[in-house]
């Protein structure tokens, strides 16, 4: 089950956040900046010491993919252009890869073709809303 999503833009702003179950603590949203922070300082100095993926390696294949813990799992996508969608789920919950990849679809098609909407900025569309749902309680 996923229990929340993030969305965190090149520079490691938080541009959407939403939980999608009351099962895990909801962060408040000073909170929820300072775990965008976070993760995107991580995601960047994990991309630069991987000894994995040297050379000619996609840029987007490097950094933190995903972090277990006993009570959760976070699964990171990053897309071509930097954006990280970051998926809260159970332990066990694996192969959010194609399910993350479709949000960003989404936030494309409903946040990116919205002529209101500026680039690096907080996502506020309830089509992308309800979408988001749908694909979250589809998986």
């Amino acid at each position: 089950m996923i229990h929340a999503l993030f969305v965190i833009n090149r520079s490691g702003g938080l541009i959407y956040s939403k939980d999608f179950s009351g099962q895990v603590a909801q962060l408040s949203s000073n909170e929820a900046l300072i775990f965008a922070g976070t993760f995107h300082g991580i995601h960047a100095l994990a991309s630069r010491v991987s000894p994995a993926l040297k050379g000619r390696a996609a840029t987007r294949d490097r950094g933190v993919q995903y972090i277990d813990t006993k009570g959760l799992r976070l699964h990171c996508f990053q897309t071509p252009t930097g954006l990280k969608f970051i998926a809260v789920t159970d332990p066990l919950h694996a192969g959010l890869t194609d399910v993350l990849a479709k949000a960003y679809k989404l936030y494309c098609d409903y946040a990116l073709k919205n002529p209101f909407y500026s680039l690096e900025m907080p996502i506020r569309s309830d089509l992308f809303d309800t979408m988001l749902r749908q694909l979250v309680q589809a998986s």
